[in-house]
């Protein structure tokens, strides 16, 4: 199934778990294997090693994918992303806690990622508000609809305690600003209150 969208910004950089095409830009790329087991894999006080895989991986241009890929796949052991395994232990144990806006636009773009739960709590917001259908949302997050349906339901509650509670107005990135003006805190008041009474009677249309 397809779906039209008017979406047109570029592809984000952040690769899906599948997609490890940014090894070949890594600066260790080609390394021989007995050198970087000795710089990446290191024993615990080879404190020489350590210090110069770090400034390998601070020029790094992949930097970041390396350092998704070992989160995603709850890589115990080495260095990567710049970080050894006692560094990555406090992202390794809030990693249900994540909240990476990249990771959160890529989806939003199409990409394959794995979110957190903060990560998929924000795809489904922002999704909400463009008019999304649970099952359009179900089909791009490969999800169970019956459960997509209650988080949206859930969505469309916050969204609705932020207009009654909350005079606020939306930046495009989805972060909330006090209004800078008289007419925008009108004109930002009464556009949310008829997005939000136009998406909960969409809501409940379609649960």
């Amino acid at each position: 199934m397809h779906y039209k969208t008017t979406n047109d910004s570029p592809a984000p950089d952040l690769r899906g778990t599948g997609d490890h095409s940014w090894h070949a830009r890594g600066a260790c790329h080609g390394m021989a294997p007995a050198r970087a087991d000795k710089l990446f894999f290191h024993t615990v006080r080879d404190r020489r090693s350590i210090a110069e895989a770090k400034r390998m991986c601070a020029v790094c241009p992949v930097k970041k994918d390396c350092f998704n890929y070992a989160i995603d796949h709850q890589v115990i052991f080495g260095i990567w992303g710049g970080l050894t395994d006692k560094e990555r232990h406090k992202w390794l144990e809030k990693r249900g806690e994540r909240l990476d806006y990249d990771r959160v636009r890529a989806t939003l773009q199409g990409r394959d990622v794995p979110l957190s739960t903060a990560e998929r709590s924000t795809v489904i917001h922002q999704l909400c508000l463009r008019g999304w259908s649970p099952e359009r949302v179900a089909h791009r997050l490969n999800a169970d609809l019956n459960w997509i349906r209650d988080l949206m339901r859930e969505a469309a509650r916050a969204v609705e305690a932020r207009d009654l509670f909350w005079d606020l107005v939306e930046e495009d990135d989805g972060t909330l600003r006090e209004p800078r003006s008289d007419n925008e805190q009108h004109m930002a008041t009464h556009g949310r209150e008829v997005q939000s009474h136009a998406l909960i009677a969409s809501l409940r249309k379609a649960a």
